[in-house]
């Protein structure tokens, strides 16, 4: 959730004027950082119109509330210590939840959806995860309580992002990285994102900055849903979205360079040298990668630099845990 970051000796002010407009977030803490204070607020487009920085922080809920604060503490009491080392991270996309349930807890649905309920009174679908199918990464999901769809408004970084988990892939998890290149981009760049999906990297950093993008995605389903999103978004965007669909590895070597390429590329494809050759000042290269094959993934970066005769310089981040010691990591690469 959003925060924004005012000088100490303002922060009662603003917070007055925060709570006037309705955009004070109560339930949660403000922070002091030193001579500046966090203040929470609701994710809303208008805050960004206030000129102050804002930052998707994590701010503690007040004490009143932190009875339901996660699913394990509402739990315990209903399932045994044994039961609760079952339990799995769990997603919220809009207002349906996605949660793996082992074999272990089958006997405990009924427990685990009375659980989410609590945490978050807003749900309308509990989904079951599947495995990943097919070439669009698409999870197979199985409804255990509520309305019988997987489609929802996702909101995030102040846009709405339409998605149906049933037929495009989505990562909520994402939302602090998407936050993180927006706030790296400047304004006037040309962007180019390959494997764009339903556009959210597209959509959060046309939202904070005047820039030209060009977005590619081979999927139909998610094409059509991105085209939706665009217009959704239209009075919260200040950059423009141009969205082709098809085939990256098609579609690539018939654009021109940019000056930044985001590339969200999927699990198991190899799309470096691709978008390495249409980046000329940036490329952010998403991958999975062994930890004990961090410094080999950069050096392997650092050679398509030199066979495309390009100066370099690599920085690897650990974005999320995929598996036990295998990470979702972006590699920023500076083009010089």
């Amino acid at each position: 959730m959003p925060a924004i970051r005012v000088e100490k000796r303002e922060a009662e002010g603003v917070k007055r004027r925060l709570k006037k407009l309705g955009l004070y977030d109560g339930k949660r803490r403000p922070r002091r950082e030193g001579d500046f204070v966090l203040l929470p607020v609701i994710d809303d487009p208008r805050i960004e119109g206030l000129g102050h920085e804002v930052l998707p922080v994590e701010l503690p809920l007040r004490p009143e509330r932190q009875i339901y604060k996660n699913l394990e503490d509402v739990l315990r009491g209903r399932l045994s210590e044994e039961e609760l080392g079952y339990l799995r991270r769990y997603d919220v996309i809009g207002d349906i939840a996605v949660i793996q349930i082992p074999q272990e807890l089958e006997h405990r649905v009924e427990e685990v959806v009375w659980g989410l309920r609590k945490v978050h009174p807003f749900l309308k679908v509990v989904a079951k995860k599947g495995f990943h199918e097919g070439a669009f990464r698409i999870r197979d999901y199985s409804i255990i309580w509520g309305e019988k769809r997987l489609k929802t408004v996702h909101r995030e970084n102040g846009v709405e992002i339409k998605v149906d988990l049933g037929k495009a892939f989505f990562n909520p998890r994402m939302k602090g990285e998407r936050y993180r290149l927006a706030k790296l981009v400047q304004d006037g760049e040309r962007i180019l994102i390959p494997f764009a999906g339903v556009l959210p990297y597209a959509l959060v950093i046309a939202r904070y900055k005047k820039v030209e993008i060009t977005a590619v995605e081979l999927n139909r389903d998610a094409y059509e849903l991105g085209l939706e999103n665009i217009e959704l978004n239209s009075k919260r965007l200040r950059g423009k979205i141009e969205f082709i669909h098809g085939d990256a590895f098609e579609v690539l070597p018939e654009l021109p360079s940019y000056d930044r390429v985001v590339s969200p590329t999927p699990r198991g494809v190899d799309a470096l040298s691709l978008t390495l050759s249409r980046a000329e000042r940036w490329l952010h290269y998403y991958d999975f990668v062994h930890e004990a094959k961090l410094e080999s993934f950069r050096e392997r970066i650092l050679g398509e630099c030199r066979k495309l005769g390009r100066n370099c310089g690599v920085k690897v981040k650990r974005v999320s845990d995929f598996k036990p010691h295998v990470f979702k990591v972006c590699a920023d690469v500076r083009i010089g």
